[in-house]
């Protein structure tokens, strides 16, 4: 079923070009070892659970490492009505709606498909913004679910996932146990690292060009489908504001999840993490969204900063 979101022939390009580039990377980064394990069973069944894993659990996994637990009408009836609002005017399915208890302001969308989604909100988010603010948030999460990208971003995370985990494995392999094996294994595992770091150093970049431009056609379709750019502007200006206030080390767990949040768990000082990061600045964000104002005729918000 189609949404009312905004389509975005650029994202559906993107999106199958780096799958397609993955997969190409995924078939020889299998091939190589087995070339170096001698073992294709092997290689083939832990990929291939791996993989389903990554994609029928995405959700479930995303929920727990962040503490997120889904919410019923009961317990938070306005953020519930947010979302079946915008799901009416989108005319696509509800997802699951979820909280998770941090006081990190952030969301995101995981899942499959969107019919086995789920829109998960923080409880710092819900405290800090106003309802058109958190209006708009919502649907910037909901089009990256109606676009499909969450899944194409699950999907492609999958392969430097794995890929990092060997080098940790091969890397902890050799530092613990390289007096108990031979000249020739040493050899084989000093190869498998290296052509897991090389995969997963491409996969990285390959999923951060993707990622930094699904993040502002979210911002774009939900400004369209909201009518309220000024809002999205808003919300963006004040939640990375207060993510750079929080300490870093309570921001930890959260960066492994950049890709799929509204907005990165940075600290005040992200230095050189800025030129790797899965959003663009804050900066393009807004300026696209003061154009997308233009474009509309939107009046200021009144009484609002941002």
């Amino acid at each position: 079923m189609q949404s009312r979101f905004q389509a975005d022939r650029r994202l559906t390009v993107r999106m199958g070009a780096t799958l397609f580039l993955l997969g190409l990377l995924y078939v020889a980064f299998v091939a190589a070892l087995i070339v170096l394990l001698k073992s294709w069973v092997l290689v083939v069944v832990i990929a291939a659970a791996l993989l389903g894993a990554q994609y029928w659990f995405s959700d479930r996994i995303a929920l727990y490492a962040m503490r997120g637990r889904v919410v019923e009408r009961e317990e938070f009836p306005q953020l519930h009505g947010v979302v079946d609002r915008l799901c009416a005017m989108a005319d696509m399915p509800k997802p699951a709606v979820a909280v998770s208890d941090m006081d990190m302001p952030n969301a995101f969308a995981t899942g499959r498909n969107p019919d086995h989604a789920v829109l998960c909100v923080t409880t710092g988010l819900l405290r800090r913004l106003e309802p058109d603010e958190l209006e708009g948030v919502l649907a910037h999460e909901l089009s990256h679910v109606a676009h499909k990208d969450v899944a194409v971003i699950t999907v492609a995370s999958f392969l430097g996932v794995i890929a990092g985990l060997i080098v940790r494995f091969a890397f902890y392999s050799q530092l613990f146990g390289g007096g108990r094996r031979d000249q020739n294994t040493a050899i084989v595992f000093m190869a498998v690292m290296t052509v897991s770091a090389a995969v997963y150093a491409i996969s990285f970049l390959l999923i951060r060009a993707l990622s930094r431009y699904r993040e502002l056609a979210a911002d774009r379709a939900a400004a369209l489908l909201t009518g309220r750019p000024s809002a999205l502007a808003s919300a963006l200006t004040k939640v990375t504001g207060d993510i750079a206030r929080i300490p870093t080390k309570d921001l930890r767990t959260a960066q492994a999840f950049n890709a799929f949040y509204f907005t990165p768990a940075l600290g005040a000082e992200p230095g050189v993490q800025r030129l790797f990061s899965t959003h663009p600045s804050l900066e393009q964000r807004l300026d696209q969204l003061a154009r997308i104002s233009g474009e509309l005729g939107e009046a200021p918000r009144p009484g609002k900063a941002g």
